[in-house]
């Protein structure tokens, strides 16, 4: 019988793609949106986000950051990221903390992030996907 459990995946965001799973990553927020309210069309309830931009060493990459979370994600610090997902908003790639995920303040910063190379910008909505 197989196990329904992933190995986590220790990336870099040079290194992530459109549907990856138990992604853990460390990064520092190089900026973060205006807080803004997003109405759920499933649920009719209110949450509230601020679109992050994160990187390392190899790139950068936007991560969408939900209600609790917002307090705990500051600009210029480092964090660890264990068990996230990398998913597509509007072609996109974007990282996610989701329901399973944890954040945490990193043991070592990140000095220098490669703001040279921007995995969001890539456009993933045209072409054959690769698995």
């Amino acid at each position: 019988m197989s196990e329904n459990k992933r190995e986590p995946i220790e990336a870099t965001i040079a290194e992530l793609k459109p549907g990856m799973k138990s992604v853990n990553i460390t990064f520092k927020v190089l900026s973060t949106s205006e807080q803004r309210e997003v109405e759920s069309r499933s649920d009719g309830e209110t949450y509230h986000v601020v679109d992050a931009v994160v990187g390392d060493s190899t790139a950068t990459v936007m991560m969408p950051v939900w209600n609790e979370a917002i307090k705990a994600v500051k600009e210029n610090e480092t964090y660890t990221l264990t068990n996230g997902y990398t998913g597509l908003f509007k072609g996109s790639l974007r990282l996610h903390l989701g329901k399973f995920g944890t954040i945490a303040a990193a043991v070592e910063p990140i000095a220098e992030v490669n703001d040279q190379l921007d995995m969001s910008a890539k456009d993933y909505s045209g072409g054959p996907r690769s698995h």
